[in-house]
């Protein structure tokens, strides 16, 4: 049995074929791979498939009567070749506990384990070069500030910002205030109105002066929907309440306690119902590893019409070409990047 490769978006004919396989899987097309790979049987049977969407490998499933020919281990190495040829050498995968010892076999490593899914990666010590490189640098930016991070009150933001407003910056100066470092998480994922790189330069062109916080990127370690899939979870309320154990998890047990955090911030958040959702879930969780949940008010200026200050307003005035408004509700530094 052949392997095909498709580009998406597939055809109507193909997409409701691969629909239905999924879904006598048990699993969900959450909508936004980037190759689909699929094994037929001499029948012209759908009898495996997967798919890559990004760095993230995802939508595995294969038909009962060929478990265990080596099916799986196909599919997963053929989309593995398609993102090494695209230059993507870094990938994850989520899946279902039971799941991953198999996984593992293929050459993936654990990252974190919630109830529902495990978080894998397939760099032995990915998240530990990752985490090496930012103590280094924070400890350099502390010992400028007179400060030991080993017993300083680490507090970590993490923040999309697209763009940065002076919502992000009022939380920063706050959490700046309530902590002797701050580590600020600019998150590396992409889909947004601005780049990942030009985010990262927003929040630190406009962090420049708070001399005890520092910017780094998250590298899809912390809120990624791409890195956090749950396509294997029927219900979305419940599969949005897993992506966040997970990166909460990941967070709580395996970044805090290597960069000795112990307070993260986070803006209260009436507009958006996920991403109040994802604080209350944080509220719950955090301290059970020893890390205080810290949520402050929302900025509170509004623009001409009285909306309230926020990166989706600020996105909303930019398609309407509202710049002089966008001035009004983003750092100086912010509306240099974005005219």
């Amino acid at each position: 049995m052949n392997i095909s490769m498709y580009r998406t978006p597939l055809n109507e004919e193909r997409q409701t074929e691969y629909e239905e396989f999924l879904k006598a899987a048990g699993l969900r097309d959450e909508g936004d791979s980037d190759i689909i790979a699929w094994m037929k049987d001499e029948d012209g049977r759908l009898v495996a498939a997967g798919s890559l969407a990004g760095h993230t490998l995802k939508q595995f499933a294969v038909a009962p009567e060929i478990e265990g020919t080596g099916a799986m281990a196909r599919i997963m190495t053929g989309l593995i070749d398609e993102a090494y040829a695209a230059g993507c050498s870094r990938l994850f995968l989520c899946t279902k506990p039971e799941k991953a010892e198999m996984i593992s076999s293929l050459g993936f490593y654990e990252l974190v384990e919630t109830e529902d899914a495990v978080l894998m990666e397939n760099r032995r010590n990915g998240l530990e070069r990752f985490l090496n490189s930012v103590r280094t640098d924070a400890e350099q930016r502390a010992a400028e500030l007179g400060l030991d991070l080993n017993s300083a009150v680490c507090g970590a933001v993490v923040c999309n910002c697209d763009p940065f407003t002076l919502g992000h910056r009022q939380l920063i100066e706050y959490a700046s205030a309530h902590a002797d470092f701050v580590y600020v998480f600019a998150v590396s994922e992409a889909g947004s109105m601005f780049t990942p790189e030009e985010r990262l330069e927003m929040i630190q062109k406009g962090t420049a002066d708070i001399k005890n916080c520092r910017v780094y990127e998250s590298e899809l370690y912390l809120v990624s929907r791409a890195t956090f899939p749950a396509y294997f979870i029927r219900d979305e309320e419940h599969a949005d309440e897993v992506r966040s154990d997970i990166d909460i998890g990941l967070f709580a047990e395996r970044i805090a306690p290597a960069l000795n955090i112990k307070k993260r911030f986070v803006g209260d958040e009436p507009y958006s119902p996920v991403t109040d959702a994802y604080n209350r879930r944080m509220k719950g969780l955090l301290p059970e590893h020893g890390i205080e949940l810290i949520e402050i008010e929302r900025y509170k200026a509004t623009d001409e019409d009285g909306r309230a200050v926020s990166a989706s307003r600020v996105r909303e005035l930019l398609k309407e070409g509202r710049l002089n408004e966008v001035k009004t509700l983003v750092p100086e530094t912010t509306f240099e990047i974005i005219r």
